[in-house]
């Protein structure tokens, strides 16, 4: 579809969200949503290090249910995993852990039910999906973790202990896969040297000192903005995968938190970020060994038909949709999220709205 001159002419100005930006995106919103099966999305524009717009459209749990608002939270899926890794960062940047140990070093208890091909792997081939993990695992392990009443940590230590007893897919630092278990890795190994909760330091690292009062962790509560499944809400503690995997993709939020951390992440490209130092958030922004994965991002040269340089990344949990493309030469981005997931069509319309705006976001 054509650019709208009206969003051009927004995103030029790069003032707040207002009425008058509000009713711009309606029209996106509308187009995109039409011929699927989607209850609600919502749409965030960031220019030049500012939210410039932000709408929402449709309901929160089913026809009858209230309109979403600006206020509702959002599942965001993997995408937490750059916020993960924004936590290992500020870690490594203390001197607390470090980029290079080798999980031998890193976790020695693990190391007599380790496969040997793990023991080298570090937290930069864990994030860059190069550790030669594969997600394959045992429905009956994975349901279990809905009712298991240890506390999260040992919970993890125990599905890692499954996870690296397991021959990896590939020689690691060979080929790239995309796996969830690198970043539950990662964040066992804080765990274990911090003494705290990935959740407790997501809280203290990420979401207080970035003013994100809104994000938290699993499935949105009833009454609220709910994810679906085949068209029905869905709530409960299986409207999300355990807790056991969250650092992977368990955080949930209002858009314009989400749009916090991404603004961050881009001014730190500029010497303007809170949270780390400039060299490190470029280091994140980084593909590793030629690759399109960085830490918790991918990386490309060329979106949509555009050249440049661009982070993206999507997340969902099977009920939600998310996907978040940041233009960090001119600190612009997209945020879009809608309560349901690909099989209802939330990517295809994802692609819509990701295609009308990134190229405005692209210009100087």
């Amino acid at each position: 579809m054509r650019i709208p001159w009206a969003l051009l002419i927004l995103l030029a100005l790069n003032g707040p969200g207002t009425a008058e930006s509000y009713n711009t995106l309606q029209p996106l919103l509308t187009n995109a949503m039409r011929g699927h099966s989607i209850p609600a999305m919502a749409v965030l524009v960031i220019r030049h290090g500012a939210i410039a717009a932000e709408a929402v459209r449709g309901v929160r749990a089913g026809p009858s249910s209230a309109p979403v608002t600006t206020s509702d939270l959002w599942h965001i899926g993997s995408d937490t995993k750059a916020m993960t890794a924004t936590l290992i960062a500020r870690l490594v940047e203390r001197d607390m852990l470090s980029w290079d140990a080798p999980l031998a070093r890193a976790l020695p208890q693990l190391v007599p039910s380790m496969q040997p091909g793990y023991r080298g792997i570090t937290l930069v081939d864990m994030f860059s999906h190069r550790a030669g993990f594969k997600d394959l695992i045992d429905s009956d392990f994975y349901n279990a973790f809905y009712t298991d009443r240890r506390p999260l940590h040992a919970q993890r230590l125990a599905y890692l202990r499954m996870a690296l007893a397991q021959p990896p897919a590939y020689k690691p630092g060979t080929q790239t896969l995309y796996s969830n278990r690198g970043a539950l890795l990662a964040a066992f190994i804080a765990e274990q040297k911090i003494g705290a909760s990935w959740e407790t330091l997501m809280r203290h690292e990420i979401f207080a000192a970035l003013g994100m009062g809104s994000a938290g962790f699993g499935p949105t509560a009833a009454g609220q903005n709910l994810g679906h499944e085949k068209g029905t809400p869905v709530s409960g503690t299986k409207a999300d995968d355990p807790a056991v995997l969250a650092p992977a993709g368990g955080v949930r939020l209002t858009m314009d938190d989400w749009a916090r951390f991404a603004i961050d992440q881009m001014k730190g490209e500029h010497n303007h970020g809170s949270l780390l130092k400039t060299r490190t958030y470029r280091f994140l922004h980084t593909g590793q060994g030629g690759t399109i994965y960085g830490l918790g991002w991918g990386v490309r040269a060329e979106l949509d038909g555009l050249n440049g340089r661009f982070l993206t990344h999507a997340g969902s949990n099977g009920y939600w949709w998310a996907r978040i493309v940041l233009v960090p030469d001119t600190e612009s981005g997209v945020l879009i999220a809608a309560n349901v997931g690909p099989d209802a069509g939330a990517d295809k319309a994802t692609d819509i709205i990701e295609k009308a705006i990134v190229p405005a976001l692209a210009r100087p």
